[in-house]
């Protein structure tokens, strides 16, 4: 490994990221091999397993284990599969990150039920059975960073029911923190503002990019390369004395 790589080592420490066959999730995932770890790579969808392989493939380029492992973590038969897998192939689990999420960007009048529930499901149900289940299978010193919004601290429309599903995780994260931190786990979110990934542009035009991107001091998106030391920090044992936090990595991020 790279001297940048060694500064937060993570040799041998198996990671579980949801969310990771593409974007940010593959990112952390390729950052965190980097540094020693053995990742298990989550997908969701049929669509996402291409992604999860290639994904797999940077990760042993790189001379580290991967594990693919598709589930639909709003149900708890596949949460308990999903780390009962890592357990088989890994024999442990120090790092849990909830990246796996669903963006709507809609008026609250104009949001149906099935919308509803898909945005609750897969925002707030998936990371709580997977922090539940973390809080039984993780080890000693283990971490756990749940991935919020910078819209938890905004004042703007439209996505409502989005920010609404991801503000419990600051909650989760507080109660958990206190409950398994004797254990020296600590448990955080991390908050970015826009990410100049497939994920934002999904729901985004060119105006509404232009105004966010004024909303940063740099006047600009953030890249996935601005939130990766965040997570490197976060899962080092550098990072043991934060835990219960909401960490917003956003570039002055403000809408108002």
């Amino acid at each position: 490994m790279s001297t940048s790589s060694t500064l937060f080592d993570l040799t041998d420490k198996v990671a579980i990221i949801t969310g990771s066959a593409r974007n940010m999730g593959r990112a952390f995932a390729i950052s965190l091999a980097e540094r020693g770890a053995n990742v298990v790579v989550h997908y969701h969808s049929d669509t996402s397993l291409s992604d999860a392989q290639q994904t797999a493939a940077e990760i042993t380029q790189i001379g580290r284990q991967a594990l693919v492992v598709q589930g639909d973590l709003s149900q708890e038969n596949q949460v308990q599969s999903l780390y009962s897998q890592t357990l088989e192939a890994f024999g442990r689990v120090d790092i849990v990150i909830n990246n796996a999420g669903k963006v709507l960007k809609k008026a609250i009048a104009d949001i149906s039920e099935q919308e509803y529930d898909q945005l609750f499901a897969i925002n707030t149900k998936a990371p709580f059975l997977m922090m539940k289940h973390a809080a039984q299978h993780i080890q000693d010193q283990g971490r756990i960073i749940n991935m919020g919004t910078s819209l938890l601290g905004a004042f703007t429309g439209l996505y409502g029911a989005y920010a609404g599903a991801k503000a419990p995780l600051e909650d989760f994260t507080r109660a958990l923190a206190k409950e398994i931190g004797s254990r020296g786990v600590t448990v955080n979110v991390v908050a970015p503002g826009p990410i100049d990934t497939a994920f934002f542009h999904g729901e985004e035009n060119a105006q509404s990019v232009a105004y966010l991107s004024a909303a940063s001091v740099l006047n600009r998106l953030g890249n996935v390369d601005d939130v990766v030391p965040m997570i490197d920090f976060l899962v080092s044992e550098e990072a043991r004395w934060i835990t219960g936090q909401t960490l917003f990595v956003n570039g002055g991020f403000v809408t108002r």
